[in-house]
């Protein structure tokens, strides 16, 4: 393979994981940007969402794309639930009780998932081979998870833009006190909020776990991944959360490939400094909910 295929190649495997990584990154944008409440347990949520497509594999034989039928209803009511129950009594308090409460949150759901399944990392074996375009090698499993995190990144924004709920979202995000005075039931719109967030990070554990192994720790890595993106991009900016990922999905598969996978993470964090020393607000900026 020439430099301009092995580049191509590279460029492309860097796409494919930046999508992920935007797909994750979207739904902690999109919870910050309404409710102003950094989730630090978003990760885990990912983690339960792999873990629950490897039992739904594992246990009846359920594939991994099929069982977003199950994950995503699941993990909205999951959602709304929790911040129904605890995040909305911290909502309005200082920015340092929601951080705290939700880093509990975190290590409340890694100790549960240790004491229920232990530490053993567990993968889905699905879509083995490759797609041949010319010289290039696309994992089938690569590209069907970047189609999935594309469909639900996709359908996330058209409900935003379009819908009148999504509207309501984008309203909350801007002023609250104003849609509150439009009759908007503020509420229900961070309830709802919330569970999008988290059925979006479960939606990405699932694709997650066809490509990597999965354990009770593992969302912790990706939640470092997912403020890096936030950041890069804006916080609060869905927008500003899709561009991030697809500059770190490359900056770390490039750094990988022409150095090592530690030197391929660094550089996706020391390119995020650079970025915030050239533009403190993030290539987006801060726009509440768009």
């Amino acid at each position: 393979m020439g430099g301009s295929e092995q580049l191509l190649q590279t460029s492309l495997n860097g796409l494919l994981l930046g999508g992920i990584y935007a797909l994750v990154a979207a739904g902690l944008s999109l919870i910050f940007g309404v409710m102003r409440v950094i989730n630090f347990a978003h990760g885990e949520f990912l983690m339960l969402g792999g873990m629950t497509t490897y039992w739904l594999f594992a246990l009846f034989g359920i594939s991994p794309l099929l069982s977003v039928i199950v994950v995503l209803p699941l993990f909205l009511l999951l959602g709304g639930a929790v911040q129904q129950t605890l995040i909305e009594r911290v909502t309005d308090a200082p920015p340092m009780m929601a951080l705290l409460l939700t880093f509990g949150l975190s290590f409340f759901i890694i100790g549960l998932s240790q004491a229920l399944w232990g530490n053993e990392f567990r993968s889905v074996p699905y879509l083995g081979g490759s797609f041949i375009v010319g010289s290039l090698q696309i994992p089938r499993v690569r590209v069907i998870a970047f189609l999935g995190a594309a469909l639900l990144i996709t359908a996330v924004f058209f409900f935003l833009r379009k819908s009148r709920h999504g509207k309501a979202i984008r309203a909350t995000a801007q002023h609250p006190m104003v849609a509150m005075a439009c009759g908007i039931d503020i509420a229900k719109v961070r309830r709802d909020t919330f569970a999008i967030g988290v059925a979006t990070a479960a939606f990405a554990g699932s694709l997650l776990v066809m490509i990597t192994a999965m354990h009770p720790q593992a969302g912790q890595a990706y939640i470092l991944r997912a403020f890096a993106t936030v950041v890069l991009g804006g916080l609060g900016s869905y927008v500003g959360a899709l561009l991030g990922g697809v500059i770190l999905g490359l900056v770390e598969v490039f750094g990988g490939f022409y150095a090592s996978s530690a030197v391929g993470q660094a550089s996706a964090y020391l390119i995020l400094l650079v970025i915030l020393l050239i533009r403190p607000g993030g290539l987006v900026g801060f726009r509440a909910g768009t």
